[in-house]
């Protein structure tokens, strides 16, 4: 799987299933092809699996933060068929605007999406370090947050606190 560099405002990549990329079908080996020719579609077709399974892992973990169904990149066996080398899953990885806390929420299903698979590839683990990221600033949001309540509160208490301590004999 290739994920593309995050940044907050753009979608990344992170699938389709084999059913809707028309999954290569397990054929039997033709009479002309040379044991390496089939050991090489062996190979193709197992790569095929794999990357359909990983980006399939992705798409599921991502629910609703996918954008669309994966890309897959492609390579022509001795037989004429596509078999999937590599892909992509895009998903939205830009800050919930004005809501940090929703913002740690979605960083939280970024990182489970981009490790979701059994390999997580290079990429996938810079996604995940992304999102860490992300979810770090978004919890210092909500701290600056609860600060700010507790002092306004802390004031407040304080108004009515020293409002009730008037001396009112005179």
């Amino acid at each position: 799987m290739e994920i593309s560099p995050f940044t907050p405002h753009s979608p990344f990549p992170l699938s389709r299933s084999p059913r809707e990329q028309g999954a290569t079908e397990k054929s039997a080996p033709s009479q002309e092809e040379t044991p390496d020719q089939q050991a090489e579609l062996e190979k193709l077709r197992q790569r095929d699996r794999e990357v359909r399974t990983h980006e399939q892992a992705h798409l599921a973990a991502a629910g609703g933060l996918a954008a669309g169904g994966a890309t897959f990149s492609f390579q022509r066996g001795s037989d004429g068929k596509q078999y999937a080398v590599g892909g992509e899953v895009s998903i939205d990885a830009s800050p919930v605007s004005g809501n940090p806390a929703a913002t740690l929420r979605k960083a939280q299903q970024i990182r489970s999406a981009a490790l979701a698979p059994a390999n997580p590839s290079a990429q996938d683990r810079a996604v995940a370090a992304s999102a860490n990221s992300l979810e770090a600033q978004a919890r210092q949001e909500l701290q600056k947050e609860d600060q700010t309540d507790s002092a306004s509160a802390s004031e407040q208490g304080e108004f009515h606190a020293s409002f009730s301590r008037i001396d009112i004999f005179a």
